[in-house]
């Protein structure tokens, strides 16, 4: 249960990054030397990296598992 925790507050993680570059973007139009757009960017990365990590780690685990029903079919 608290690896499907994880994966949610990642994923909301890098809902909010994506949210606040575009902020950035929009506030700092007129300011090129600005990088918060470049920061938090790179931190959605860094964030989506783990997310997929988590991920990974839960099927690898056995924690997570396929139910849909067409997986057993392909």
């Amino acid at each position: 249960m608290w690896l499907k925790a994880i994966i949610v507050l990642l994923f909301v993680a890098v809902l909010a990054s994506l949210t606040s570059a575009l902020v950035f973007l929009l506030r700092d139009m007129g300011a090129p030397e600005s990088k918060r757009t470049l920061y938090a960017l790179g931190i959605r990365i860094t964030l989506a990296a783990l997310l997929l990590l988590a991920i990974w780690y839960g099927f690898y685990s056995g924690i997570l598992s396929n139910t849909a029903p067409w997986a057993k079919k392909y």
